[in-house]
């Protein structure tokens, strides 16, 4: 089953994708307008069945929660929620056990936490 995981943010959103048991960081996008377009794009060019996104604990899982009820409505795909507690912090070890450039932080990070939380899932 092909797979999509979002890490949301209120700027940005991680998105990582698992097609045929492979897990891929896709790629980090403003938390914008154009948001619902890109992600109904990525559905159909991976073939996506479902969708996880990462809830957090604390004041922002609220958001995140709102952000869900978003996208359930606005795609057709089974969405279901993921404990992602420390998935940012997974993947800064990550990150940093890759060797990445410092200035590609912010363009991967979550993207890279999207992927953990796609790992806890289908792991």
């Amino acid at each position: 089953m092909n797979c999509l995981s979002i890490d949301y943010g209120s700027k940005r959103i991680g998105i990582a994708i698992s097609t045929e048991g492979l897990i891929e960081p896709l790629t980090v996008v403003k938390n914008d307008s154009q948001f619902l377009k890109y992600l109904n794009q990525v559905i159909t060019e991976y073939k996506i069945e479902k969708v996880f996104i990462g809830v957090s604990e604390g004041l922002f899982a609220q958001k995140t929660l709102e952000f869900v009820e978003f996208i359930k409505k606005n795609i057709s795909l089974p969405v279901e929620t993921v404990e992602e507690s420390v998935s940012t912090i997974e993947a800064q070890a990550i990150f940093k056990a890759n060797k990445k450039h410092q200035k590609d932080y912010n363009n991967k990070i979550d993207a890279i936490a999207a992927a953990v939380i796609l790992q806890r899932v289908i792991g």
